[in-house]
């Protein structure tokens, strides 16, 4: 099988329609594939939004090759990122509501918060994930950036059935204290829903969603707790990722990023 990657542009959007775009593709996965809730005038618009969008870049991977009647449906890939100093100047960080960011913002390292991470069903398993980890990586090299963070999402709000992936989390890969941001009360988790002597890693890295094993295997960890979404219809994790201490695979990878 071969794969014409000639059909694929990876870009921060610059337009309205671009944007417009990103969010048709998060309207797609979060609400129509994974339930989540969504307003009357999203709806009738079929694109997700929210209040933090306009301090977000939005890094979205375009498919020109295919024969779209919608040209927002272009719109394959997309990854929103906020940097420190759009959160400093706006409304904060969006995972501040979930999470205590306290240990974050108190580093004074540079910073992006990653979130809405999703590529549409027809382009996974392909080369649409790498070819937006190659933009992220171009991104996070051009502007220095120190800890990438953010809340990634295992689908449903019952614990149960991921009870066992979510001790791994929190046995195996428990963020270091300077960077372990908590859970927020109102809707917390406990991860440790098992003994570490009782979990199976491999059993357990069954249970999580690829983009959480990416993030694992780049050499990120985990906050304190999860949280429930129930507008989402999700238990999120908060994501750390200090670029000082990923794992040279990725520390290599992101720099054969940069130079393509």
């Amino acid at each position: 099988m071969q794969i014409d990657l000639s059909r694929y542009r990876v870009k921060l959007a610059e337009t309205e329609a671009e944007r417009a775009g990103a969010q048709r593709l998060r309207y797609r996965v979060f609400v129509e594939e994974m339930g989540a809730a969504a307003t009357a005038e999203q709806r009738a618009a079929r694109r997700e939004w929210d209040a933090f969008d306009p301090f977000f870049d939005h890094l979205i991977l375009l498919d020109e090759a295919a024969d779209i009647a919608d040209p927002l449906d272009r719109v394959v890939g997309v990854y929103r990122l906020m940097r420190d100093t759009a959160a400093a100047g706006g409304p904060g960080f969006y995972g501040a509501a979930e999470y205590d960011l306290a240990p974050i913002l108190a580093s004074g390292r540079r910073s992006v918060e990653l979130g809405r991470s999703c590529v549409a069903p027809e382009h996974r398993g392909g080369p649409a994930m790498y070819l937006l980890w190659n933009g992220l990586a171009e991104y996070v090299l051009d502007r220095g950036i120190e800890i990438l963070f953010g809340v990634a999402s295992l689908p449903g709000t019952d614990p149960g059935p991921v009870a066992e992936a979510l001790a791994f989390l929190h046995h195996f890969h428990l963020a270091p204290p300077e960077l372990r941001v908590r859970a927020r009360p109102a809707h917390f988790l406990a991860m440790d829903r098992l003994a570490r002597e009782a979990v199976d890693p491999a059993r357990a890295l069954r249970l999580l969603p690829a983009l959480i094993k990416a993030y694992l295997r780049a050499g990120g960890c985990v906050g304190e707790g999860a949280w429930v979404d129930h507008g989402f219809n999700t238990i999120d994790v908060c994501v750390v990722m200090d670029t000082g201490r990923m794992t040279e695979r990725y520390r290599q990878y992101y720099a054969r990023g940069r130079e393509r």
